[in-house]
């Protein structure tokens, strides 16, 4: 073969598994892509929309903090920081129950509500962009496969058994 040919699938991997990690991990790069280009706009990030999706559904309820940490579709090490930079856009708003001073409930302000409002046709828009080139039934098996592939690796009583 010559130096510049690609080598075969079976040669660039070292097994199965590794090829499927490394596609999907390639496959959330550039999807991401896209949706960081729109967040980027309107001075989000990925994690800040989804915390701000996730209090909304919650509307007019709030959440206590750590409860919002573990809905998150990926890890937030840091929930605290995450929703002080949307408390001081006042995209949310946060309060101490005066019967346990350790908790902290969060909510979505009014602002909150109205950005989610704004931001829903582009994000539909990019839904549309990263995965609207695929059949109804080839996204079914999608998110059947990736469940399948998560399912053992998720908590117990996680929303995303």
């Amino acid at each position: 073969m010559p130096p510049t040919a690609v080598a075969p699938s079976s040669k660039r991997f070292d097994s199965p598994q590794q090829e499927v990690y490394l596609n999907l991990w390639r496959t959330y790069d550039r999807l991401r892509a896209l949706e960081d280009e729109l967040f980027t706009r309107f001075g989000l990030t990925a994690q800040q929309y989804n915390a701000l999706r996730l209090l909304r559904s919650a509307h007019p309820g709030k959440v206590p903090t750590l409860s919002l940490a573990t809905r998150l579709v990926s890890r937030a090490p840091d929930i605290t920081r995450l929703l002080d930079k949307l408390h001081d856009r006042g995209l949310v708003g946060r309060e101490r129950p005066a019967d346990n001073r350790r908790v902290v409930m969060v909510g979505i302000t009014p602002a909150g509500l109205a950005l989610l409002d704004e931001l829903g046709p582009a994000v539909r828009e990019c839904h549309g962009s990263q995965l609207g080139h695929l059949r109804p039934e080839e996204m079914e098996t999608l998110v059947d496969l990736l469940r399948r592939a998560r399912d053992p690796h998720e908590p117990e009583g996680s929303q995303w058994r």
